[in-house]
Order: structure tokens, then sequence, then C-alpha cells
């Protein structure tokens, strides 16, 4: 066996941490989650508000249950290796682990294989390029980085007993997707990776254990203002007819969409045809199995040849209509997994399935939660950080240097 594939083996590890966050108590079961039935019915807001309650009272590791495996990738893996352990396991984010500091060194996520795409199509010898793409390694996404100027990924996480409630606040004023949990080791004092809280988690975490309160969430989503919708372009000489929506045809190549990826940080394009229904949806998921496969030296492919080369579990795409209620979604979140809902007219309109909108999983957060910084799509962004941890006073910021971990960002518990 050769030294990667070792390192394959030992580095990218599946493993359950062997304890509890070190000052938790026994984990109660699953079923204390469940918040007492209200009383009477409630109101929209009352709705809300007992739900806020709900997760102030819950700890970020109480999302999780008893049993979970997590993937943790040393940063001195090669890219392809790290991608072939995330498609066996079935994720697209995994943490990533400094063996020599003995730390967490941040995430891997689907945007760091759009960036490597990015770097391949603008070198100046493509088979340079690719004998660098194949020899990459986890540690060297960061110089691809600065050669593309894009700003380094911050590095966030929250200790795992922090209460639920500020967690969610955490996640949608910096714009993350993701938020490790990181304890400290009470003997060693070092850092221990204890698992990665998502929006999906969080709602899905709500869905399974408040369906008495959010039955009440009756409002539609459209009323509610919940999701991107397509609106008149203020732009009269713009070809774009679902502003302020990206979309693409069967017809428009994978590279143009990677672009879209990168320019508008959103991780889902959807699929229309020349009278605006929805086909399909290509996410930024899809992008791992090309460079997985050694497609990237041939991302002129178009979505219609792209979409033949996903895998044959792919769920399809989730839809919704705009008068689908709040409630109505969490009844779709508690059966399945969504990470996107696709808004299309229902079958009283004219044009049946046309685009209309699109609900992500922040959206839905934002509503629950509330914020007084806008959602926008261009993901995490050191400007909108450093904004956020001036005004949070109760975080300990450590510092961080150009995404290379000198210390971090965190919100101890």
């Amino acid at each position: 066996m050769d030294s990667s594939a070792l390192s394959t083996s030992q580095s990218a590890s599946s493993f359950r941490p062997t304890r509890r966050p070190s000052t938790s108590a026994r984990r109660p079961s699953t079923a204390t989650h469940r918040p007492p039935p209200p009383p009477r019915p409630l109101t929209h807001d009352e709705a809300l508000d007992s739900l806020r309650a709900f997760l102030k009272e819950r700890s970020s590791y109480d999302v999780f249950p008893v049993s979970f495996r997590l993937i943790v990738l040393d940063t001195h893996l090669k890219v392809k290796k790290a991608l072939d352990v995330m498609l066996l396991y079935g994720v697209v984010s995994a943490p990533l682990w400094n063996t020599a500091a003995a730390q967490f060194a941040g995430m891997f996520t689907v945007q760091d294989v759009i960036h490597l795409i990015q770097y391949y199509y603008q070198s100046s010898s493509w088979e340079g390029a690719t004998a660098d793409v194949e020899q990459f390694r986890l540690q060297s996404i960061r110089d691809i980085e600065k050669i593309l100027h894009v700003p380094p990924p911050p590095l966030l996480y929250v200790h795992p007993l922090r209460p639920l409630y500020d967690a969610c606040r955490y996640l949608i004023r910096t714009h993350a997707r993701r938020l490790p949990l990181i304890d400290k080791d009470p003997q060693t004092g070092g850092e221990v990776v204890i698992s990665v809280l998502t929006q999906y988690r969080v709602l899905k975490f709500i869905a399974m254990n408040c369906r008495d309160i959010t039955q009440y969430l009756t409002a539609s989503v459209h009323q509610l203002g919940i999701g991107t919708y397509v609106s008149p372009n203020p732009d009269p000489e713009s070809t774009n007819k679902f502003y302020p929506l990206a979309t693409a045809t069967m017809k428009t190549t994978v590279f143009d969409v990677v672009h879209l990826f990168s320019e508008q940080g959103i991780s889902a394009v959807p699929i229309v045809d020349d009278q605006g229904k929805v086909l399909n949806l290509y996410e930024t998921v899809d992008v791992i199995t090309l460079v997985r496969n050694g497609a990237y030296t041939s991302l002129d492919l178009t979505i219609a040849q792209a979409l033949k080369q996903r895998a044959v579990d792919f769920p399809g795409v989730v839809t919704c209509s705009p008068n689908d209620s709040l409630s109505a979604i969490f009844s779709l979140i508690k059966i399945r997994r969504v990470h996107r809902l696709v808004v299309v007219a229902g079958q009283d309109d004219p044009k049946p399935g046309r685009l209309v909108g699109v609900i992500s999983l922040s959206d839905i957060m934002r509503a629950l939660i509330g914020s007084d910084v806008p959602l926008g799509s261009a993901g995490v962004g050191a400007k909108v950080v450093d904004k956020v941890l001036r005004e949070e006073g109760e975080d300990e910021v450590f510092a961080t240097s150009e995404g290379t971990r000198s210390g971090g960002t965190s919100m101890e518990g």
C-alpha cells in the first residue's frame, strides 16, 4: 500500500467521539427534546416565540442523535482522495484537521472544489494545471484562493453546549451554511471536533420535535416573504427573464454554471425550458462527481450531458407553490432531506410549473430566528464576519491570518 492510500485510511477517518462535551451531563433521550403541547391554539407570532424559546433551552449538541458518524479530513490528504471519501460517505463538506498542530483547521466544502475548477481554467498550461490538481493537498486550497484573489473563509466555530438559538443566530449573521462544534479536552486542553451543525440539521430537529407548534405557522411562504422571487428587472437591456434568480438551460455549459456558483455565491441553479418551466436543478454537489472523475478537463459539457453522469439515487427537485404554508414546509422537512425548495406556479396558473422563486434553508431559518442583517448570497465573507464580531460582545475572538489557522473565531459556551 502506498503512503497516500495509507493517508486516506488514517486521516480521512469516520468516528464517533468517545466522550460527550466536557461540561455536559448525561445526554437526555430524544423524547425529552419535545416541548409540551401549547394549552391553546397559537397565533403565528406566538408560535415563533415558542420555537425560539425551545431553541434557547437546547444546546447545539442536542441536535445530534445519540450515535452519529463524523468525517474528518487531514489537511495533508490529497484533494482527489478527500472527494472519494466524501462521496463514499455521502457528505458534501468535512472538518479539516491539522495533525502537526493538533488543531481544527477549517472546513473543506464544495466551494473549495469550485475554486479548483476556476484555477484550472485560468491556468496558462492546462497540462500543468491538471497535474497540479491531481496532486493538490487540502492544505494547498488556501494558496489557490490567493491566486484567484478570493477572500479566505474565516474559521468560525461554536462550543457544543452553546444554546442552539445562539448558534442559529450566528449562522444567520455570518451567512454561514454550517458551524463546526469544537470542544476542549479537559485533560490535555487540546481541541476536539465534536460535529458540524448545519441549517438542515436544525430545521429537521425542529420539524421532528415541534409539530405541536409548527402546525400554527399557517401563513404562506409568499405572504411571509420567505425566499427570493422573480421580479421586474430594473435593467431594460438585461436578458434575464427571471431576475434576480440565476437560471440555466439544458444547453448551458457546466463551466458557465460553475461561474454562476462562484460569482453569486449560490449552491444550485434551476434548469428551465424556453417557457420558464422548471426541468431540473444543477447543484454544486454535482460538481464533486465531475472533479472526482477527472471531468474538470471537459467542463464544456452541456448541463444535459452532465446530468447523465449524476448518481441514480438523486432524489429529484423539491418544489412548492407560493401558497404553501410554512407549516407544510416543516412537514416536508420532517419526512425527506431538503436543501432548498424551487417555487413553481400551481395548476391554476396559465403556465403551471413555471419558475416563480427559490427558498433556501437560510431563508427559512431567518424567518424563524429573525435577523437585522439581510441575508445575501455571497457566502461567508471576512467583512461580514468582522462586523458581526464587533457587535457580538460575548464572543471570544482570536486572530486569523488569510484562512491559515492561528487561532479562530469562536462562541464559547
